[in-house]
């Protein structure tokens, strides 16, 4: 609404106006509006025609005077300036009650600026004491029984300009201030809706990124634990065929080995596939299925470390079966960050530990491979006194081991390779080296996915490491990574 009370666009409780007819924004609106005009056309009218008898001019001059000002009330919510404004101007010609009373109402109500408020209302009680005065005056001079005191007609003027303009006034600033409180609770609802929205789209898009993230926490732990024995059982089924003829008893050795790594492949697999239906089913009645992948990494790592003792072999194969080191097979890892960054105490607590390091060794070196494992810098405690470093720490040192010797096996058979643990100040680091493969081996035919090294590299950058790979000037490959280490967490 302008300075000159004209409204752009809203009616008079702020809705759009169009759904009415002209400037109303409803039909209810309308019709009242034409009963209100209707209703002062017709006071004006009356009063016009006493005020021609007083003023002495025709009649029809007060009707006309009446139906012209009375109908103004039409406008009141579009311009309502306008109506206060003739309201002010019919005074003296004491009529338009009905007019002055709805108009200033109106003018307060609406959105004109409140100093134009202030100044027509005044105008309004200055217009109606004054005539108010005047008439008393004339009525009391009329009387010749009646003499008042001298403050009796200003004091009855300025009641009457009071009570006819103050009451509209204050009610149109209440309806004002409630109309405003009402559109901002409106606004803050709609701000607090969209807010909701935007959280509600934040919140799946966190939960799509949680579910990725467990996908592939997944894919690693059981590319991690059967990709490595599978890989053993296809070098042993190698060497077996290799020696069937010639060694019939090594032949049934390795025929031996492979049967039992097959079954722990199995076993693995059946524990990882149960944990998942579990989980699918939870979710398909409504129940919370958010500890699955902890479970899942958990029923791996512990599958691993079972699987690890189960296959202790404590004389190695015969040569007949092809070796190889990763073509990416060296990796060394130190870690950092405290133990309490796991998912689950269950998963870190059944996870393959250092100690079993010499076991993983000993499964390639009884396939066959030429292996090496060194440490350095003596732990302060014993390998059975538990562990040294938080249980992530010495996860990751192992599946990195694990995940590089399954390369050698895949990428160069034959080649010679060593496994390097070094317990420094603050830091663990592990290597595992290949050398080039020989000539003569025979390859293993193992398909690759190129996942291992992205593993790696995962496991170790998640606990805070630098992950590095690549060839060996002597034609090998090296992967390495040194971290601080983390103490586990005791309690």
């Amino acid at each position: 609404m302008t300075a000159t009370g004209a409204s752009e666009g809203v009616g008079a409780r702020g809705a759009p106006v169009g759904n009415g007819p002209w400037w109303w924004a409803r039909r209810r609106s309308a019709v009242l509006d034409v009963f209100l005009a209707a209703a002062s056309a017709v006071e004006c009218v009356v009063e016009g025609v006493g005020f021609a008898h007083e003023a002495q001019v025709p009649e029809l001059l007060g009707m006309l005077l009446g139906l012209l000002a009375g109908p103004v009330l039409l406008v009141r919510r579009r311009w309502p300036v306008v109506v206060v404004l003739v309201s002010i101007a019919v005074m003296p010609a004491e009529m338009g009650g009905l007019l002055s009373v709805v108009g200033l109402y109106t003018l307060a109500a609406s959105d004109v600026p409140r100093r134009i408020t202030a100044l027509l209302a005044g105008m309004t009680v200055t217009g109606t004491l004054v005539t108010t005065f005047l008439s008393l005056r004339e009525d009391v001079a009329t009387q010749q029984d009646f003499h008042p005191p001298m403050w009796f007609v200003p004091l009855m003027a300025l009641a009457v300009g009071l009570v006819l303009t103050a009451p509209p006034v204050l009610w149109g600033l209440y309806i004002a201030a409630r109309r405003r409180l009402v559109e901002s609770l409106r606004e803050r609802a709609d701000g607090l809706e969209r807010e909701l929205s935007l959280l509600a789209d934040r919140a799946e898009e966190r939960a799509e990124w949680a579910r990725n993230e467990e996908r592939t926490r997944i894919a690693r732990e059981m590319h991690d634990v059967v990709a490595h024995r599978v890989s053993l059982m296809v070098v042993h089924a190698a060497a077996l065929q290799a020696v069937a003829l010639k060694d019939p008893e090594k032949a049934s050795k390795n025929a031996g080995l492979v049967g039992d790594m097959g079954r722990q492949a199995l076993t693995e697999l059946r524990e990882m596939l149960g944990v998942l239906r579990t989980a699918e089913g939870a979710a398909g009645r409504g129940a919370p299925a958010s500890g699955a992948p902890e479970r899942l990494a958990a029923v791996a790592s512990q599958a691993g470390a079972k699987a690890t003792v189960q296959a202790r072999v404590p004389a190695p194969s015969a040569g007949g079966g092809p070796a190889s080191a990763p073509s990416g097979g060296s990796a060394s890892v130190a870690v950092s960050g405290s133990g309490s960054g796991s998912a689950a105490g269950d998963a870190d607590a059944e996870g393959p530990s250092l100690t079993e390091l010499a076991d993983l060794v000993g499964q390639s070196r009884a396939a066959g491979m030429v292996i090496e494992l060194m440490v350095d810098g003596a732990a302060e405690e014993e390998p059975d006194a538990g562990r040294r470093y938080a249980a992530r720490v010495e996860r990751t040192v192992y599946r990195v081991v694990q995940e590089a010797l399954t390369n050698v096996h895949k990428h160069a058979p034959g080649a010679r390779a060593r496994v390097r643990l070094a317990h420094r100040d603050g830091e663990l680091a592990v290597q595992v080296e290949n050398g080039p493969s020989e000539g003569g081996a025979a390859d293993a035919g193992l398909p690759s996915g190129g996942n291992g090294l992205v593993g790696m590299r995962e496991r170790v950058t998640a606990l805070g490491g630098v992950f590095v790979s690549g060839p060996t000037e002597a034609g090998g490959f090296r992967v390495s990574a040194v971290l601080p280490a983390a103490r586990p967490v005791i309690g």
